[in-house]
């Protein structure tokens, strides 16, 4: 009687899967490409502000390491964060 049960219940639930058109926006199906006419940054202009923030804790001269701050766009970057409290704050953060 569940077996019976379970192959309705996977009929129905594959008859409802073939009911869904395939012109219909689904999120999720070509990750890889983006939505027409979606929104695009196409320039950062970080100020000084942003710089002395994303800088602090770091001593002049700037290693060449941190050079990648003039290529960081406006996604997230725990760079410029505060991160751990304590001893572990080496960039003085949470020093008040």
């Amino acid at each position: 009687m569940k077996q019976a049960r379970l192959v309705v219940l996977l009929a129905a639930v594959l008859a409802s899967a073939a009911s869904v058109h395939a012109d219909v926006a689904v999120m999720g199906l070509a990750p890889a490409e983006r939505p027409e006419g979606a929104p695009w940054i196409d320039h950062v202009n970080h100020t000084g502000d942003w710089y002395s923030h994303a800088l602090r804790g770091v001593d002049q001269p700037y290693p060449h390491s941190l050079r990648f701050l003039e290529d960081q766009g406006n996604w997230h970057t725990p760079f410029n964060r505060p991160g751990m409290t304590g001893r572990y704050d080496i960039r003085g953060w949470y020093q008040q």
